[in-house]
């Protein structure tokens, strides 16, 4: 399924490294000449200071600015001040930047889309309660650094050498991407007489129904936690999986997980509509991430409209669809064009010009994909599409296994997506060429509002 919607930005770029912490390339160069550094490094994203002098790594040192974490006048013994995402969205942000962990909504939902995911699903296996609380807790933490761009805990490289490190360290050295994370909870969570959390179950928590054509495994679905990880530096993203993976252990195991690349909408207005792995623009109509009445209205759950900790979130829906790539491109450009109901150079409706122009949906064939998608087929309902692209190898038939990894944020799913995949699933011609293969429904606390705040702290009070 592709739907027509989505939203937004934030980030600030941190600077070049510390005199102590040399570029990339200059590294590169006297390591190949076998020359030793000018002067010890500090350890992974710690500060070393002499007299009033300070030299940070390249991965905690992050831009003062206005949209990011900002850690400014260190030498001059500043304090560390962290901006809140929701202050963060006046534009898409550049790779390398710093997305604010802190805020009234969790970051990776309406802030901008960078070009790599993975996703991961989590069952939680302890029984303990406490165990479970303690897991939110040192997530947090830890998401709160490796956003910044420090390594987790006391980093890669010690201080213990006995000991096995906080940081699995293959992201040292590198910039924060833009990293965001983003968590939410299953409706298995919520099983009577597990967690005690029956009552805390939101009404629009649902089962997801079985939706013609579908063919989902249970090996790719479900999941009492999830984890969404983007960046611009896939090597963050799985980064900071594998980080929190590792800190679960013995509480928590990773069910599945997807890599994405090239995302397949924006919420960024101004940015270039991405193309999705037919060919064709996606997320035309997606949700702006700066456009704060139409996120209110459908993405971010209303207080009074469900338990209390859950105001200021939002419903995840994921989906991974399979395309089936070989048969595509031996369609013809025109049926390609009729099943999408936009042209595929511009993007443009049919009888259109741009990409942007207002479609005149009763122009296009009944059963084309824009038309089923549009909100005037639903009663004005939108969802905020964040999807990406994903290839894992071929199917053992030499084709390949590919498609979307779809994901899709909501104020309630009962009004958003369930009504518009009932349509697409019955009618949309473009099922003759996706199938979807995987499913998972999940609630979105809202965001962690400081640092004496953490994941789900309302559910579990």
């Amino acid at each position: 399924m592709t739907a027509e919607e989505e939203s937004n930005s934030t980030g600030q770029s941190p600077e070049a490294g510390s005199p102590d912490v040399p570029e990339p390339a200059a590294r590169q160069e006297r390591e190949a000449a076998a020359e030793p550094d000018p002067e010890p490094r500090p350890r992974d994203g710690q500060a070393e200071t002499v007299g009033t002098r300070s030299s940070v790594g390249r991965r905690a040192l992050l831009g003062w600015g206005g949209a990011g974490l900002a850690l400014g006048a260190v030498a001059a013994g500043g304090t560390a001040t962290a901006l809140h995402n929701d202050e963060a969205d006046a534009g898409s942000a550049s790779a390398g930047q710093a997305v604010p962990f802190h805020g009234a909504h969790q970051a990776g939902i309406s802030t901008a889309v960078p070009d790599r995911l993975h996703f991961a699903a989590f069952d939680v296996t302890t029984e303990d309660r406490d165990e479970l609380i303690q897991l939110l807790k040192d997530w947090t933490t830890a998401a709160a650094r490796m956003t910044a761009g420090h390594a987790v805990g006391e980093g890669a490289f010690g201080p213990v050498p006995e000991s096995p490190p906080d940081d699995t360290g293959e992201a040292a050295g590198l910039k924060p991407s833009r990293l965001t994370l983003t968590v939410g909870f299953g409706s298995s969570l919520f099983d009577k007489d597990r967690f005690g959390l029956a009552e805390q179950r939101p009404e629009a928590l649902v089962d997801l129904p079985a939706f013609p054509g579908d063919k989902l495994e249970k090996a790719r679905s479900g999941g009492d936690l999830c984890v969404q990880a983007c960046a611009d530096d896939p090597q963050v993203a799985v980064h900071a999986i594998r980080n929190l993976a590792r800190i679960a252990f013995g509480k928590a195991a990773i069910r599945w997980s997807q890599l994405g690349f090239g995302k397949t909408s924006s919420t960024t207005p101004d940015a270039q509509t991405p193309r999705n792995m037919f060919g064709f623009k996606d997320g035309t109509r997606n949700v702006s991430g700066s456009d704060k009445k139409a996120l209110d209205e459908h993405v971010w759950v209303a207080e009074k409209e469900g338990p209390a900790w859950l105001a200021g979130g939002s419903y995840l829906v994921a989906r991974r669809i399979r395309m089936h790539i070989e048969t595509w491109d031996r369609t013809s450009l025109k049926e390609q064009e009729d099943i999408f109901g936009r042209d595929k150079r511009e993007g443009a409706p049919v009888g259109k010009a741009k990409e942007h122009d207002e479609p005149f949906l009763k122009a296009m064939l009944p059963t084309s994909h824009v038309r089923l998608a549009h909100p005037d087929a639903h009663n004005g309902a939108r969802i905020l599409r964040r999807g990406y692209s994903f290839t894992d190898g071929t199917d053992g038939l030499g084709r390949l296994d590919a498609g979307l990894f779809f994901l899709a944020y909501q104020r309630d799913v009962r009004r958003g997506f369930i009504p518009i995949q009932r349509s697409l699933a019955r009618h949309d011609a473009l099922n003759e060429y996706i199938q979807h293969v995987g499913s998972a429904l999940f609630a979105i606390p809202p965001g962690v509002r400081d640092k004496d705040d953490w994941w789900g702290r309302e559910l579990f009070s």
